[in-house]
């Protein structure tokens, strides 16, 4: 069968890969590069060369099976990563990184300060009574509504427990009150960051994360069109045809569309109700993605420093503040210090900047939650499957789930397998 693919993330090249075996296959993608989030740049720097990511980058066993049985697959090998958070609170002067209790007492003035220590007991009692919202799978709270429900100071939200949703999600501090509060904690409790001293073990590939993409993608490299974004997706009951830029409008007999939700509804010449209503729930924001090497956006004090690092800001912003240190990362050795800055670009030294990049990441609510459980139900109405990290978390391990269960669900639909 013909099958057009739209999309070259881990979703769909993933769906593209297994389709490929069988079926005559031509992938549309909209960036001049295939991978979506992706992305390694190699640098040359002061006669040192590095490669570094700026999309996608660790990984763990526990929570990412599926991705690690892909790499297994692949011959893809990976490396351990050091994974740690710090909080840079300009408002207050408050700064710490939660790695240990050095780390976590790196600014010794937090060991006089009583806030500190309630935020530190709030974040047991948190770790502890929030597993009681898993117990309940139609809870529909709201993050913010649980937090002030249950009475937590606001240390522990706006230096805490918000400041690490936000960095986890791209998701700016205001906007995570209106997380869906059990969908919340069944992530940090899947990755062990109910926690105190059981986590799991972080990973990175080997030679930055596109190393997985080249045998991924090998078998139908020449099929895939870059520079080519999908203007008009047209289902009718004889086909798919699918209208893409620089290109006339071709005939397919099945499509699996594997952009992002607003982008995928968008593409919909006749979008049905349930279409409308799934797609539509759950909304993509933008963030600035900075890579540089100016140390100054990191914690004052080295100590401090963490491989995530959110910073809040003197003045709100419309979206989070974020650096990633990818020497802690990806374990560089540099005499510079390599970061990742999403939406602070203002504070970075501009002879320092190394590129500037534009990524957007999904938005979960109470009803965005609630439309995923329509994936399959969606799947296979007007000749159209659908995957894509929005199906679940919004992660890579997330990518690959809802890419299998399209693929699942194509063959149940077409080939008549269970």
């Amino acid at each position: 069968m013909k099958i057009a693919v739209v999309g070259t993330g881990i979703s769909g090249n993933l769906a593209a890969y297994h389709l490929n075996k069988k079926h005559d296959i031509t992938v549309f993608e909209a960036e001049n590069y295939a991978g979506g989030h992706t992305h390694t740049h190699t640098v040359e720097l002061g006669g040192e060369k590095q490669i570094i990511d700026t999309g996608f980058i660790v990984f763990n066993k526990k929570t990412y099976p599926n991705f690690i049985n892909l790499l297994k697959e692949l011959d893809v090998p990976y490396q351990s990563s050091k994974m740690s958070f710090s909080v840079q609170n300009q408002r207050t002067g408050l700064e710490y990184n939660g790695t240990n209790l050095n780390a976590l007492f790196a600014q010794r003035r937090n060991l006089f300060r009583p806030r500190f220590y309630r935020m530190i007991k709030q974040i047991l009692r948190f770790n502890k009574e929030s597993l009681s919202l898993l117990a309940d799978d139609t809870d529909s709270i709201s993050l913010g509504d649980y937090l002030y429900n249950n009475q937590y100071g606001k240390e522990f939200i706006h230096d805490y427990i918000i400041p690490m949703g936000a960095a986890i999600w791209s998701t700016d501090h205001d906007s995570m009150f209106a997380f869906p509060a059990r969908f919340f904690v069944q992530f940090f409790h899947n990755h062990g960051m109910l926690s105190v001293d059981v986590r799991p073990e972080w990973f990175v590939i080997k030679g930055g994360s596109s190393e997985y993409l080249k045998p991924l993608i090998a078998g139908h490299k020449d099929k895939i069109r870059l520079s080519a974004p999908v203007e008009n997706v047209r289902r009718t009951a004889g086909g798919v045809f699918v209208k893409a830029a620089g290109y006339e409008e071709e005939r397919f007999d099945y499509v699996f569309i594997a952009s992002h939700s607003d982008q995928a509804l968008s593409s919909l010449a006749e979008p049905t109700p349930l279409e409308n209503e799934v797609l539509g729930a759950i909304p993509y924001i933008n963030n600035e993605v900075v890579l540089h090497y100016d140390q100054s956006l990191l914690p004052k004090r080295k100590l401090a420093w963490g491989a995530w690092n959110y910073h809040l800001l003197k003045e709100k912003k419309e979206r989070v503040a974020l650096t990633y240190n990818m020497n802690i990362l990806q374990s560089l050795k540099s005499d510079y210090t390599f970061n990742v800055t999403l939406n602070n670009t203002a504070a970075i030294d501009p002879k320092k900047i190394i590129k500037v990049l534009q990524y957007t990441h999904p938005f979960f609510s109470v009803d965005g939650v609630k439309a995923q459980q329509k994936h399959s139900e969606l799947n296979g109405q007007n000749r159209t499957y659908y995957c894509g990290a929005y199906w679940r978390y919004g992660f890579h391990e997330d990518g690959v789930v809802s890419a299998l269960q399209a693929l699942k669900d194509f063959n149940r639909d077409v080939l008549g397998e269970q």
